[in-house]
């Protein structure tokens, strides 16, 4: 069954979403990056452990509420979606380019290379 459209969602183009790319691999590498600094702080023993999963859960939120800003859907840790019309063009962490799409019904495990 077909996903339904809603009215305020965003459809891009391959164009649109592959220029919208290096500012998402961006903030993605950011916030990964400060990811990984804070549990090699707790690894460390530099900040209490729910501190850190505190810090973590922030910096994850900011970055979803980043791409979602930008009128993509988030899937799954470091993983967006950029609707199309009639699917996905997926990217994920750490992707060198946009080369993957899938259905609306198949999802990530349906991705199918671009090209």
């Amino acid at each position: 069954m077909a996903e339904e459209k809603s009215p305020g969602r965003k459809v891009f183009s391959y164009g649109e979403a592959v220029a919208m790319l290096p500012e998402v691999r961006r903030l993605t590498e950011q916030a990964q990056q400060q990811v990984t600094a804070l549990t090699t702080q707790a690894d460390e023993g530099g900040i209490a452990r729910q501190e850190v999963e505190e810090a973590v859960g922030e910096v994850i939120r900011d970055w979803a509420q980043a791409m979602v800003g930008m009128g993509l859907e988030v899937k799954g840790l470091w993983l967006v979606d950029w609707d199309n019309g009639s699917g996905y063009y997926c990217w994920k962490h750490p992707e060198d380019g946009l080369h993957y799409f899938h259905s609306y019904e198949e999802g990530f495990r349906g991705r199918m290379r671009i090209q």
